[in-house]
């Protein structure tokens, strides 16, 4: 098999440009998780209704989920570099205005106007790397880099969220963006090339409409099912975003130019990578979810104990997306995807055993080898999407990346949710002790943070039975899902090396 000559190596100008690309997708990810610690003082200023709080946290993300699709399609038409600039500018003015809202539905309006201009971030900056970065080696380590500063974004997020918020007023949370996206804005235009696709159609407006509708329908009913337990509204509302992601699939089929290009689907590279990138993602995030539960509900750290606890996590992604470049130079990128995978699949089985005086070391541990081995498999497996679609389609290929991520995410939440709060709510039921209020029972059924609050209301022997049994049943559902989790992931490895194989045995033909 001959390979194609290595395209022409990247200089200090293209270094720079990711530099400059890679502080936005830092402050994206932060936004995720900075405003959570803000809530008791914004909620003390703002006064939001508990509906209203819940939007100011997750209109942001299902926005961002919402968008990435049609965002990705449309820099792919319009130009990629102009796309990330305009939404760099709607971000910065966005996080702005958000600094100055002094009511709830303001804050929310603005959370909203912030999620569809950070959906431009990643399927831009991502397709953009393609276009600065022909030699495959220093692409691998670019996206690698990309994927290190989401994961710097997320583990620092808490972190710098709480600095702030110890000498400055919560709106120091939205003015954080500024300045970066002001840097992007003054740099972006001389460092990072512009591509578009001059034969590229129309978008089709009832695409963008479909899309939108089915990722927030299903990432809502997913959420509030994880959320509040299997009920009629939100698994319906989950139904119905099923049923327009198949009219949106058999839409695509008919248009000349459609909004996703199902042929990407028929390439076995691009069929390994996003599988793999979506089952890992569903479950990480489906354990992920009960560790930092666990290490505040079960171990009594505080939120800042915790979050230290857990940058061994972000490092550990840090350090797996940059050298997963290097391993790339020694071993087939499919073969990579399949044992990092088995890797992740390691760490999750070092989660099965946690408890007692071991807990905490084998959660470090866990969270050190997990974030090692997915690490090479989000950036190869990155590298490998972009690389599967043709040039013109960089955009939309990144794009489903990102929205394939986002939809495993919830769903893992969701599934992992929902079967390991099931076994919380069976063992502590059976190990309930006697005498409690009823309210005090149903709060305790329903969370942990509900049962230590009842637990303290109680006080005396039966509160210290009660937070004794709710931290054994949360432990027992944290095994329970480290355990899913790891058949989960190995399920992916064997699927990603089936795929593999299928495209050996074809390039052989």
């Amino acid at each position: 098999m001959t390979h194609p000559p290595p395209g022409p190596r990247a200089t200090r100008r293209e270094w720079i440009g990711l530099a400059v690309i890679a502080l936005p997708c830092l402050v994206y990810a932060m936004d995720l998780t900075v405003l959570n610690l803000a809530l008791p003082a914004l909620s003390a200023e703002l006064k939001p209704s508990s509906a209203q709080l819940l939007w100011i946290v997750d209109i942001y993300g299902f926005l961002v989920a919402g968008f990435l699709i049609t965002m990705g399609t449309l820099g792919d038409r319009l130009g990629r570099r102009k796309l990330m600039l305009i939404g760099a500018a709607a971000f910065g003015l966005a996080s702005a205005a958000a600094a100055f809202a002094r009511s709830a539905e303001m804050l929310i309006f603005w959370r909203a106007v912030l999620g569809i201009a950070g959906a431009t971030v990643a399927p831009s900056t991502m397709s953009l790397i393609r276009n600065m970065f022909h030699d495959e080696q220093q692409r691998r380590f670019a996206i690698g880099v990309w994927i290190a500063s989401y994961s710097v974004g997320g583990a620092i997020g808490p972190l710098v969220g709480g600095v702030l918020l110890q000498f400055f007023h919560w709106s120091a949370v939205f003015w954080l963006a500024v300045p970066v996206m002001g840097l992007l804005l003054l740099l972006g235009p001389a460092l990072l090339p512009e591509y578009r696709d001059r034969q590229a159609g129309r978008i089709d407006a009832a695409s963008v409409v479909l899309s939108l509708g089915a990722v927030l329908a299903t990432i809502y009913g997913l959420k509030q099912t994880a959320e509040h337990g299997p009920s009629l509204v939100p698994l319906g509302i989950a139904a119905l975003g099923i049923a327009l992601a198949i009219t949106f699939v058999r839409r695509q089929r008919r248009l000349a130019y459609p909004l996703l290009d199902l042929a990407l689907f028929r390439t076995p590279t691009f069929g390994a990578a996003i599988a793999a990138y979506a089952l890992s993602c569903l479950a990480m995030m489906g354990v992920y979810i009960f560790i930092t539960q666990y290490l505040q509900g079960v171990l009594g750290l505080t939120p800042l104990e915790a979050g230290l606890v857990t940058l061994p996590w972000g490092i550990g992604f840090v350090a797996g997306s940059l050298l997963a470049p290097k391993l790339a130079q020694r071993v087939p990128p499919l073969a990579i995807l399949v044992w990092g995978l088995v890797a992740g699949a390691i760490g999750m089985l070092l989660l099965v055993p946690a408890d007692g005086r071991f807990a905490l070391p084998l959660m470090i541990a866990s969270m050190v080898v997990m974030s090692l081995g997915m690490a090479p498999v989000f950036t190869i497996g990155n590298e490998l999407i972009i690389t599967a679609a043709p040039p013109q389609r960089a955009g939309a290929a990144s794009a489903l990346s990102e929205t394939s991520a986002e939809f495993s995410g919830a769903l893992g939440i969701a599934v992992f949710g929902s079967v390991g709060m099931a076994l919380y709510r069976g063992r502590l039921a059976a190990a309930m002790p006697a005498g409690l209020p009823a309210d005090a029972e149903r709060a305790a059924a329903a969370t942990l943070g509900g049962a230590l609050a009842a637990a303290d209301a109680a006080a005396g022997p039966a509160g210290a039975a009660l937070q004794a049994a709710a931290r054994a049943a949360f432990g027992d559902a944290l095994q329970l899902t480290a355990a899913l989790g790891t058949v989960v992931v190995i399920v992916a490895a064997v699927l990603a090396a089936r795929i593999g194989r299928e495209r050996v045995v074809a390039q052989g033909a």
